[in-house]
């Protein structure tokens, strides 16, 4: 299946019962980690008729990046794919899709798809919903574009003089009306607008954001719409993402063995380099240290991408659970059983390094417990030895591990220390 370039405005998906929407997968750049949830939103979409992604395929409107997510797709879905214009969609976008305003018109429902990227809608495509609606075989209509109407969420939104305009182009048909369906915003919310229900989708690959007191990054997962027509209305669903949606990369056994190798590879080079980093800032090579620093960043980032392939974070909220029993292993079992091994063969360092990261690990236990219940969770200082790595939640003076003195902890305290907003 392609992506589709819509040539004519009114266009005809016949019997279609259903279609998944995905909200801004490449909007903040076509970078592996935010890919790879763009591809298991397209895996989650595969049961549907047909996918509309309502904008940002990208982030900016080039010819190689409309290319490469065209690639991608076209590789990846397994249902025709239709999208819309964002305001990062820009540049070279009628090239590669299109009509800027469209009609997917079917037997069950109906989708009129406006552009109003820039914050307007387009005269024409007001023209073309008036005319889509007079159809009398026109029922369960979706209004589907990028930027939200306002709503009582957010206020990253058209003008109310805006929303007038198209609230004039749909008014005497208003019962046609199922759904308004937008994007733009990196979450996720439900609203009535007009009395008409309004879905803002946002999660299919752009970093979930906070959007108000009530809408928090950490309520939101990663997501896509699915839309189903069951007894003459059009009925939503929220589906969200997970990791064992789309698998292709890792059924090659030898890509999924480099996989694991190449992150290896690239944390290593992160480590040499921020351990070279660190020893150039004490020798006074500022510019050596900071060079040295990018270098390591660059390499985790590369980790980072090639880590999202081979085994993607789960649901952030089941998330912190799944670290407990590996830090407990650690200290309780593994490095305990290597320390004893390293006395044993007295190999004195690494009885040394394992007896201070075991310390370290217990107390990564505790505090991920603790933390478990992110909204009870309260602590918001913690200071790491530079020596040995023990993590405190004080300033104790000295590491009670390897005696190393105060004023070289690392310092790290939480950017919001305050209770969270319900």
């Amino acid at each position: 299946m392609t992506i589709q370039k819509v040539q004519q405005q009114i266009n005809d998906i016949g019997e279609a019962k259903t279609f998944s929407a995905i909200g801004d997968p490449g909007c903040e750049g076509l970078g592996t980690t935010m890919m790879e949830v763009y591809a298991h939103a397209l895996a989650a979409s595969a049961a549907s008729d047909f996918t509309l992604v309502v904008g940002d395929l990208v982030p900016q409107g080039t010819d190689r990046f409309y290319a490469d997510v065209t690639g991608l797709t076209n590789c990846i879905a397994q249902n025709p794919v239709y999208a819309l214009r964002g305001n990062h969609d820009t540049g070279e976008y009628d090239k590669h899709f299109g009509q800027h305003n469209y009609v997917l018109k079917g037997k069950y429902f109906t989708i009129v798809v406006l552009d109003n990227a820039l914050r307007k809608f387009e005269p024409e495509g007001l023209e073309l919903l008036k005319q889509t609606l007079t159809d009398s075989d026109v029922k369960n209509v979706v209004i589907a574009f990028h930027i939200p109407l306002p709503n009582h969420f957010t206020k990253n939104s058209v003008s109310p003089e805006e929303f007038a305009n198209l609230q004039a182009a749909y008014a005497p048909y208003k019962n046609k009306i199922a759904y308004f369906i937008c994007g733009h915003v990196h979450s996720r919310f439900i609203d009535k607008v007009d009395d008409i229900t309004f879905i803002c989708t946002g999660g299919g690959g752009a970093m979930i954001e906070d959007i108000s007191a009530d809408i928090k990054a950490a309520d939101v997962n990663y997501h896509i719409i699915q839309f189903t027509y069951e007894q003459d209305q059009l009925h939503y669903a929220i589906f969200d993402l997970n990791h064992t949606l789309y698998g292709r990369e890792n059924t090659d056994t030898i890509i999924r063995s480099k996989l694991y190798d190449t992150v290896q590879g690239e944390l290593m080079a992160h480590l040499k380099y921020l351990m070279f980093s660190e020893r150039a800032q004490r020798r006074g090579y500022d510019k050596v240290a900071a060079f040295f620093r990018a270098l390591a960043e660059s390499e985790y980032r590369h980790a980072r991408n090639f880590y999202a392939i081979y085994d993607r974070a789960k649901l952030f909220s089941k998330t912190i659970p799944d670290f407990i029993p590996v830090e407990e292993f650690e200290h309780r079992r593994l490095y305990a059983m290597f320390q004893d091994h390293a006395k044993e063969k007295q190999l004195p360092l690494t009885q040394q390094a394992y007896s201070a990261a075991g310390a370290a690990e217990k107390v990564h236990e505790e505090l991920l417990r603790e933390a478990e219940n992110m909204d009870t969770f309260n602590k918001s200082t913690f200071y790491v030895c530079p020596i040995c790595g023990y993590l405190m939640t004080e300033d104790t003076g000295r590491c009670p591990i390897c005696g190393s003195p105060a004023f070289q902890f690392i310092k790290f305290t939480a950017e919001k220390d305050k209770p969270r907003d319900k």
